[in-house]
């Protein structure tokens, strides 16, 4: 059993050239409706695929943009949290949380597609025990 996000959003075909500039995603396949319209996409990052189509709200699948937002952060292990963060910048994504060293032992950002895609860029920097963690957490979270 495999589990593949498969991203809906305006503009898809755009987010074909995006993907692999800003995260690094290689272009397995597309299916394009006579018209241009991206119909289906296969991209692959590392050793995951996602699914990619264009956003079609009267057919009950609306994108990140129809709705406001999406619900879902798409979580991106990377060797350098700082330089993937930056290239996501320079390619166009929105800053919606900076670099940080994190309490769980990850050096985490998270970025805003030009889709309405949330990504979050994690490299690991130590390892923390699992009680470190709640610890921290509840600290974090302002309940020590």
């Amino acid at each position: 059993m495999t589990l593949i996000p498969h991203l809906a959003c305006r503009k898809a075909a755009d987010a074909i050239d995006f993907y692999p500039r800003a995260f690094g995603a290689e272009a397995v396949n597309a299916y394009r409706f006579p018209d241009g319209t991206l119909m289906h996409a296969e991209l692959r990052i590392g050793d995951a695929l996602f699914m990619l189509g264009e956003a079609a709200p009267e057919h009950g699948c609306p994108g990140p943009l129809e709705i406001g937002g999406s619900p879902v952060t798409l979580h991106l292990r990377v060797d350098d949290c700082d330089a993937a963060f930056a290239r996501a910048l320079d390619c166009g994504c929105n800053a919606q949380m900076p670099p940080e060293d994190m309490f769980w032992g990850d050096r985490y950002a998270v970025v805003v597609d030009p889709f309405g895609h949330r990504w979050s860029l994690a490299s690991f920097v130590r390892e923390v025990l699992p009680q470190e963690i709640e610890r921290a957490g509840a600290e974090f979270c302002g309940k020590a």
